[in-house]
């Protein structure tokens, strides 16, 4: 009897000084579901945008770099177009290189 006592105590035990878990993950996920839904409202644009011209006060003044945004980060934000970017630049170049091919053998041709 003690011993099922002992065990009931110490499950009693395990589940209240976990709450504070439960609780957190619970307000993460709200966290995340209200910051999402935001995100795209014009008030969270505003906010961000706010937010993004105090970072940049904070780095422009004080120099802090690890505010700092590479000026690429947009390739790793949106890999699909920059895999796109990328394709359609390699394109342009063979075609320019084609072109230019074409004018040298016109110009060849056209010396006889």
């Amino acid at each position: 009897m003690a011993e099922q006592r002992r065990v009931g105590v110490m499950i009693e035990r395990m589940f209240d000084d976990t709450l504070w878990i439960y609780t957190a993950i619970a307000g993460s996920l709200f966290g995340a579901a209200f910051l999402a839904y935001f995100k795209d409202t014009k008030a969270g644009l505003w906010c961000y945008a706010k937010l993004d011209g105090i970072l940049d006060y904070l780095v422009k003044r004080w120099g802090l770099t690890w505010f700092k945004q590479p000026t690429d980060a947009w390739r790793k934000k949106y890999p699909h177009v920059t895999n796109k970017i990328d394709e359609l630049e390699a394109r342009i170049i063979e075609l320019e290189k084609s072109k230019a091919q074409r004018n040298e053998e016109k110009s060849y041709q056209d010396a006889f």
